[in-house]
């Protein structure tokens, strides 16, 4: 019995010293060599190092508190079931679940960053005679369910696939994971790859809510796990859709707290519903994460908060887009596999661009809703042509060709205040380029140019096209490019900012945008060699790749020769 005790005990002291020492950011690249740049900050931003866990084995409950008191931890008993690690011994040690007793606890600890974190330990019981002892011997050598957990705030679906894909990408292999009904919760867990220099090579992605979608997909064989419900899942993601529009039209987010709860009645009369059909949906959107339910009422995640007017990286534009015209014209998707023929120009017989500019509304929901992806941009600023260009003696030039509403020449312009800009945009949407742009004080730092593709500037030092190439085909690509190579000068760069298709055909946010561009916009996404081959079409050559959040990507571009001849 004490040899035992001892043995636990030394193992959780050493986890517990593990978890004060280390931070997100210094653990991930420990565990994923190479991971560093946009793709570890896009990480460190939606993951956070939780816990590190490890299974003791005491003979009741008597013992655990012991074990808790002598490694200095306090935790709450008797522990919650644990199912997933049950389930994962049950197979390992082919035992029915039923005979395995498996608890978790999570007393806090403190992180040397000042960041609250937690040991999670996991309890099997093993009762004298119980039969028990030879797999707590084969778990305490193995040390399998060993390992350290990183938390997702934001539990997005394809914010889901993203995180796993990159994970993928730098070595990480899938290794099991379970849905835990006690706590409404998803597991992920990873191997990390055998050069990883952390002393525990197990990873957990904790993700609250009920993900068994995706993690049919990590475990690897979706067809043989509840294949119908899946499919159910599946099948309704435009209710999800609709929820959340509705949610943001109503002003929902709007009128509850982040902090504490509002009750129903209350939330009904400030937005103007009726309060049984108000608290119906609030209900969905808590099982989706954006709003949590306590005692005082109902309250906004921090997934809900981004459809707040106005809260920093505000999507709200982006829902009542999504949930609003494209929602339309998407159900017109069989149409367009069928003709080839774009459905929104199908139902609303023009194209979007057309159709926005002709209504002022929609219009600035539009360019508001293409800001609202703007996290992607967060790195753009600090990309090395962009920091050389501003360290240039005589200053250099930014030429941003279709801007939009300036969110990325504004920050290009905040970060080096020593360059200058040029914004391209349709004359309706150069007006709220122009007024964004002088509110955050750059108006005598910018020019700003109304017109078409034919129309870019001459005599940039680094062009931007952020966004835009998506959005055509592959000839009006090739006459966009051709502009912009005429107009630059020997030695001018090209930034193209864009989400691209991964070469392996694995899951990730370009192969959604890839559909949504071909049903909506007429446009589509590419893998970054055929990128290279519109480039080269306009005398261009790509130079080198770098990620950014939300799996965009800067394509950095530069002219191989003379300028093409006029289009």
């Amino acid at each position: 019995m004490i040899t035992t005790l001892s043995g636990d005990t030394s193992r959780l002291l050493a986890t517990v010293d593990f978890v004060k020492e280390q931070s997100t950011a210094a653990l991930l690249p420990l565990l994923f060599p190479g991971l560093d740049g946009p793709e570890l900050r896009t990480l460190t931003e939606r993951c956070r190092f939780s816990h590190a866990a490890l299974l003791v084995f005491p003979s009741g409950e008597a013992e655990l508190r012991a074990l808790l008191a002598d490694c200095g931890l306090t935790a709450a008993l008797p522990p919650r079931p644990s199912v997933v690690v049950r389930e994962r011994l049950a197979v390992r040690h082919r035992r029915p679940a039923a005979e395995l007793d498996v608890g978790i606890l999570r007393p806090a600890v403190a992180g040397a960053d000042g960041e609250p974190r937690a040991v999670e330990v996991f309890a099997l019981t093993v009762p004298p005679g119980s039969g028990l002892e030879g797999i707590a011997a084969y778990e305490r050598e193995r040390q399998h369910e060993t390992h350290v957990a990183f938390d997702v705030p934001e539990p997005d679906p394809l914010l889901l696939r993203g995180l796993c894909a990159t994970l993928a990408r730098h070595g990480a292999a899938p290794d099991g994971g379970g849905y835990n009904a006690h706590e409404n919760g998803t597991v992920f867990y990873f191997t990390a790859p055998e050069e990883a220099e952390a002393a525990h090579r197990r990873v957990e992605l904790y993700v609250p809510g009920d993900h068994r979608d995706l993690l049919a997909a990590h475990l690897g064989d979706p067809r043989a796990r509840q294949p119908a419900e899946t499919l159910l899942r599946l099948l309704t993601g435009a209710w999800t859709t609709q929820a959340l529009a509705a949610f943001t039209e109503l002003g929902v987010p709007d009128a509850m707290d982040a902090e504490r709860g509002t009750g129903v009645a209350d939330l009904a009369r400030a937005v103007g519903a009726r309060p049984r059909e108000l608290e119906t949906l609030l209900r969905y959107l808590v099982m989706l994460g954006a709003v949590a339910q306590g005692r005082d009422g109902y309250r906004l995640t921090a997934l809900g908060a981004l459809l707040r007017t106005g809260a920093a990286g505000s999507m709200r534009a982006l829902a009542l887009m999504y949930g609003g015209p494209f929602y339309r014209s998407f159900a017109e998707l069989g149409h367009t596999v069928r003709t080839g023929q774009v459905g929104f120009e199908h139902l609303f017989g023009e194209n979007h661009f057309d159709h926005f500019a002709r209504d002022p509304r929609l219009a600035a929901l539009f360019d508001a809703s293409m800001a609202a992806g703007s996290a992607m941009f967060d790195p753009v600023p600090a990309h090395p042509v962009l920091t050389a260009a501003a360290a240039a003696p005589a200053g250099a030039t930014v030429v941003d060709v279709a801007g939009g509403n300036g969110e990325l020449l504004g920050r290009i312009l905040t970060a080096h205040p020593r360059l200058s800009g040029v914004l391209l945009e349709r004359p309706h949407a150069v007006e709220a380029a122009r007024a964004r742009l002088e509110r955050a004080g750059h108006g005598t730092r910018c020019a700003f140019r109304a017109g078409d593709f034919a129309d870019v500037p001459e005599g940039g030092d680094v062009y931007v096209l952020s966004r835009v190439l998506h959005d055509w085909d592959d000839a009006r690509c090739r006459e966009i490019l051709r502009h912009c190579a005429r107009a630059m000068p020997d030695g001018a760069d090209l930034l193209v900012v864009e989400r691209v298709l991964p070469r392996d055909g694995s899951a990730s946010l370009a192969t959604a945008w890839d559909l949504h561009m071909m049903c909506n916009v007429g446009g589509r996404e590419r893998r970054a060699d055929h990128y290279a081959r519109l480039f080269a079409d306009a005398g261009l050559a790509l130079v080198d790749l770098t990620p950014l959040p939300l799996e965009g990507h800067v394509l950095h571009v530069r002219r191989t020769g003379p300028g093409p001849e006029p289009v």
